[in-house]
């Protein structure tokens, strides 16, 4: 490889990048030469100063608050949640006496059988008030109209004795009231003539 010849620099190889030659202007700071600004005259701060200013203050404002709202979110995810599981936890506990009877009625499986029948219903009856007690009663009545917010049709029946659309037979009570309702009363219903 030839060495170049002192004083000069070597020719860069084609297509690169020339850096730039000394007798191009370099920029530089400002010159005192440079145009006075607007607020020159005054003294005083830039109004640009006081809108950056207030916009930083709106900006963390603003921050904070968002910051607040995910706070409060999450606080009330929480409570929630704890109110939920305490409900879940009433409602579990208020079962706890039908669970305990049940075992007792199984526990004198071989007596006679006239008193299990009659514990077992007594155990019924007592699941039964403690839906009643949460809010669910039970609705297993006959010969009344079909209301289809409260029975669920699983059957239609000639019945010369029954008005048409009347409720013949209920095959499963439903529990609740309207918009609380656990679920309809499964029926047959007098079909109309």
């Amino acid at each position: 490889m030839p060495i170049p010849p002192q004083g000069r620099e070597p020719d860069p190889p084609e297509g690169a990048v020339q850096p730039p030659r000394g007798d191009l202007t370099q920029p530089g700071p400002p010159t005192e030469e440079a145009e006075p600004g607007p607020d020159a005259a005054t003294g005083t701060a830039a109004p640009d100063d006081e809108y950056a200013v207030a916009l930083r203050e709106a900006e963390d404002r603003w921050r904070r608050a968002l910051a607040d709202l995910d706070n409060l979110r999450k606080r009330h995810a929480r409570e929630l949640e704890r109110e939920a599981a305490a409900e879940r936890a009433r409602t579990a506990a208020a079962f706890l006496p039908v669970i305990d009877n049940l075992e007792l009625a199984l526990s004198h499986a071989s007596a006679d059988p006239d008193a299990i029948v009659e514990g077992v219903r007594a155990v019924r009856d007592q699941a039964v008030n403690v839906l009643e007690r949460l809010g669910y009663p039970r609705h297993a009545e006959k010969g009344v109209p079909f209301d289809p917010a409260r029975h669920e049709v699983v059957g239609v029946v000639q019945d010369p004795d029954a008005d048409p659309n009347t409720v013949v037979q209920v095959l499963r009570p439903g529990y609740g009231e309207a918009e609380r309702q656990l679920r309809p009363a499964a029926v047959t219903v007098a079909k109309r003539e």
